[in-house]
């Protein structure tokens, strides 16, 4: 155990004070903040200005029902502008309402192409429009309609609550655990393709260089390839701590130096939100609040932490079984990787594809078995799992992890001091089942 805590304590330490670890532990954070509050930024300021829509040809029922805004658009029914000359107007653009009657396809001109957003608001307040005057049609006065707009400018809002078999009831928001599910699900996906490759290329390394032969005569094949899995566990666990310490500091020093003039044009663009605008947004947010307040944090942090180490632990003995049987060809490691990485993709699209159904029969499957349960349950956590699908899958998965273990321990002892033989994965389980 000391040879172990020796080797894991140097592959931690060298790669700890390596500047390519250094650099993308405090560079990653500042991108990732800068690219989050440069793309808020970007959408703010560049939303569409105020522009000035001359209507022509008005068939008669769009005039006293198609309404602008003072934020984004301003309709003006006019006669004497045409596709030629509402710029020298000072028109942004022209809309006419003679074209199909029928079909309600109408041409907008306009010097520049208008935007997606200010063409679906112009689509929609057409829609508007048409429906109003299509409700009068019918003997509904318009200030009836009116009275009936402001009356159903709040949305309405359905809380779901789960209800146990023992009568407690709990508030879950499906939209936070789909992000607090794929979010760490792609995490886990992310971080064993990044480490495991890692072992798989500090034992080639290793192995190229002969420094294996110089370590095997010291300590046992075992005992090198647990301390550096355990050692690139360690790198990965600190380069995490550091990443979310980071995140949380730089993102409220960003948040303080944010300008006060931006703030305020969030604002006005929330107040000319439809269904309810500013008091809407503002309830809006001060639900999703009290949701994370009720999400059991703990819960899916320990979850996150052991599926993240049962997951890296499972599959980098494997990596480093690979790596052990490489010589100097990359191409080797791309053949002989397929296997593995095969299951941690399919992983990632079972995920993807019904992280909407986690108690689907393919989920619960996947989080079982080991291969697939990293990512599957750590999808399924934040929606509410029972206790005994979670026991069943931990347990599988340390299983996993000591099956692997002992097979890449097998492989890794030949592979390591073999050289100039091209290994397939035939021989390698030739290797890792015979008795001696």
């Amino acid at each position: 155990m000391n040879k172990i805590w020796l080797i894991l304590k140097r592959e931690y330490l060298t790669r700890v004070r390596n500047k390519t670890f250094l650099l993308s532990t405090f560079l990653l954070p500042v991108v990732m903040l800068l690219f989050i509050f440069g793309s808020a930024f970007f959408a703010i300021s560049s939303k569409e200005k105020l522009k000035k829509v001359a209507v022509t040809n008005d068939p008669g029922i769009f005039r006293a029902n198609l309404k602008g805004d003072s934020v984004s658009l301003i309709f003006d029914f006019t006669t004497n502008v045409d596709s030629t000359s509402f710029s020298a107007k000072g028109y942004d653009a022209v809309l006419n309402l003679n074209n199909d009657s029928v079909t309600r396809k109408f041409t907008i001109h306009s010097k520049k192409q208008l935007g997606i957003d200010a063409q679906g608001l112009i689509e929609s307040r057409l829609d508007r429009a048409f429906e109003i005057n299509q409700l009068q049609k019918k003997g509904i006065r318009k200030e009836t309609l009116d009275s009936i707009s402001k009356q159903s400018t709040g949305a309405f809002t359905i809380y779901n609550r789960l209800t146990s078999e023992k009568g407690k009831s709990q508030e879950v928001n499906a939209q936070l655990n789909y992000g607090i599910g794929f979010a760490s699900g792609i995490l886990i996906y992310i971080t064993m393709f990044i480490f495991g490759a890692m072992v798989m290329r500090g034992v080639m390394e290793e192995k190229t260089n002969r420094i294996a032969e110089v370590i095997v005569s010291s300590v046992k094949p075992f005992q090198l390839m647990m301390g550096k899995i355990l050692g690139i566990a360690a790198v990965g666990l600190t380069q995490f701590f550091l990443w979310i310490v980071l995140i949380l500091v730089l993102s409220t020093v960003i948040s303080a130096f944010i300008p006060h003039e931006l703030v305020q044009q969030a604002g006005e663009m929330n107040k000319n939100m439809p269904m309810g605008g500013n008091n809407a947004l503002a309830l809006k947010l001060m639900d999703v609040k009290q949701t994370i307040s009720h999400v059991n944090w703990i819960q899916i942090i320990s979850c996150f932490i052991f599926y993240f180490l049962g997951g890296y632990l499972f599959y980098a003995s494997l990596f480093a079984a690979i790596g052990s049987v490489i010589n100097e060809d990359p191409q080797e490691a791309q053949s002989l990787m397929l296997p593995i990485t095969m299951p941690i993709i399919f992983a990632f699209i079972i995920m993807a594809s019904n992280l909407n159904t986690p108690d689907s029969t393919v989920m619960v499957w996947a989080s079982m078995i080991p291969f697939t349960s990293p990512i599957v349950m750590m999808a399924r956590i934040p929606s509410g799992i029972p206790w005994q699908q979670l026991v069943v899958s931990m347990a599988l998965l340390i299983a996993g992890f000591l099956f692997t273990t002992w097979l890449a321990a097998k492989i890794y002892r030949t592979g390591i001091l073999m050289y100039g033989k091209k290994a397939s994965w035939k021989e390698m389980f030739k290797w890792a089942f015979r008795k001696s």
